[in-house]
Formats: structure tokens, C-alpha cells, sequence
């Protein structure tokens, strides 16, 4: 009888993916039915179970699970209303819980300039640069509102710059409708308070919250309305952001007809 010759390593491995062995687990072969007459191993000791940790919510989570959006309105208008001076408004705002950018942003960015100023420009919120040095208007678009001003015979010691939004939103994103309903009493307190001649509401955002507009700034710049403190009306007047400007240069001729008026208005 002719022996059957041994299969070599190629017919090998195919029979055993026929079989179903598609892995190796160890390189010396394993006798499963010596195991069966070994004595079991001794069972292994559980390890002690450790007591779940609590895990610490971040900052931002408190802020924005302070209040739902109407009560942290309600408190802000409260809080504002009973500030009898700037820097008790300053004060109040620094301890504010309700609105969640306090606890993204560096710093509160209150205002900048002279408080006993005839005239007040407001933009709409802090930027990474203002967030850093706690002013308002300090960035590259700080230094063209400067350059504007000057051009019409001010300066910040002859003028008085704020924001909308006091705290800068994280990624200088657009803040929200609930985010500049909360602040909103905090700006409109800050402008009785100073009681400007002249308010200046520099682009779109700051426009439409302050004068109560849905129009776009290509509309309203340059036109006066009236601003109701509910101690006397104020003269407000309209006009290109000066980050709009540089990214749109091309405007800076319509921005200075609206800072000519200004200096009309203040001459007068």
C-alpha cells in the first residue's frame, strides 16, 4: 500500500479555513483534553468595586442652567433699575448669574471713555481683544473708531463707548436673541445713566436692539430717531460698525457724512 504523501503548507492552511481556524493563538500547540483532567483554577478575587465619582459640571453648564430666559430677563431688568450710579451698575452686572457668556468670557467688558460725555457710541458685543484688556473697542476696529472720532474733534476722554452684550460670545460668534434680551436692561440703564446728548449706534445689531427697528443698516445709517429713556428723549443716529468698514472701505465716504451730522448735532 502506497503511503498518501504529507500535505504541505499551503494544502494545510486551506483546510484549516475550511475548517474555520482563521487565527493562531499561540505558537505552541495546546492539548485540550489534558485540561480536562487538571483540577480547576482557583477562582480569581473580584477587585473591589470603587464608588462612582462626582463629576463636577463646567462653568458654562451654571451659567446657562442659572435661570430659564424669562426670569433671568426679569432679574436683569430688576438688577439694572435699581443701580443709582455707573459704578453700582458695573458692580451688579460683575455678580450677574443670568446669562451664560460670563462664564465663556475673560473678563466684563463694561465701557470705556468719559461718563459726563455729551455723546455715546454703542456697538453690539466685546471682541478677543477687548475680552483680553477688559475695554470696550481696542482691536483693530477700536483704533479706526478712534481715527472717526478724531476726525470730528473727539477722543475717548470726550466721549463715552459701550456695547450691547457686555461679555464676549465664545468664537466672537453672533450672540442670540435670548442672549441680547438678557443684557439689554443693562446697556439701557447704562445710557440713562449717562444721559448722553448724542447716542451712536454703530451697525446693525446695536441698531435694531436700541431704536426698536427691523431695517438694515443700509436704511438707518444716517438717520436721526428719537431714543426715549423715560426721563427725556435722546438723539440717536445710526452708522456703520467700523469692522464693516474695513472689511467694506468703500462705505467709510457714507460714514463720514453720518460723523458730519454728529458734529452738527453737537455744535448746535
Amino acid at each position: 500500500m502506497i503511503p498518501e504523501p504529507a500535505p504541505t503548507v499551503r494544502e494545510l492552511l486551506s483546510f484549516y479555513l475550511e475548517a474555520g481556524v482563521d487565527c493562531a493563538l499561540a505558537e505552541e500547540p495546546i492539548d485540550r483534553l489534558a485540561e480536562l483532567d487538571a483540577p480547576p483554577p482557583a477562582p480569581r478575587a473580584a477587585p473591589p468595586v470603587e464608588a462612582p465619582r462626582p463629576v463636577a459640571a463646567p462653568a458654562v453648564m451654571r451659567g446657562e442652567a442659572a435661570a430659564p430666559p424669562d426670569i433671568a430677563i426679569a432679574s436683569a431688568r430688576e438688577a439694572a433699575r435699581t443701580a443709582p450710579t455707573l459704578e453700582a451698575l458695573r458692580e451688579l452686572m460683575q455678580s450677574f448669574e443670568g446669562c451664560a457668556l460670563k462664564h465663556t468670557a475673560t473678563r466684563l467688558v463694561f465701557a470705556d471713555g468719559n461718563p459726563q460725555a455729551r455723546i455715546m457710541f454703542v456697538g453690539e458685543a466685546p471682541g478677543r481683544d477687548e475680552d483680553i484688556e477688559g475695554l470696550p473697542f481696542v482691536g483693530r476696529s477700536g483704533k479706526l473708531l478712534d481715527l472717526m472720532i478724531g476726525a470730528i474733534g473727539l477722543n475717548r476722554s470726550t466721549a463715552y463707548i459701550a456695547n450691547v452684550i457686555p461679555w464676549r460670545p465664545p468664537g466672537n460668534r453672533t450672540p442670540t436673541p435670548q442672549e441680547t434680551q438678557i443684557c439689554l436692561p443693562f446697556i439701557q440703564r447704562q445710557i440713562e445713566l449717562v444721559n448722553p446728548d448724542v447716542l451712536v449706534t454703530l451697525g446693525n445689531p446695536s441698531t435694531q436692539t436700541l431704536l426698536g427697528t427691523r431695517e438694515g443698516i443700509m436704511r438707518t445709517r444716517g438717520r436721526w430717531f428719537d431714543y426715549d429713556t423715560g426721563a427725556r428723549t435722546i438723539r440717536a443716529l445710526p452708522t456703520f460698525h467700523p469692522a464693516y468698514l474695513l472689511r467694506s472701505p468703500s462705505y467709510k465716504r457714507l460714514a463720514w457724512q453720518d460723523l458730519r451730522a454728529i458734529a452738527k448735532m453737537l455744535a448746535g
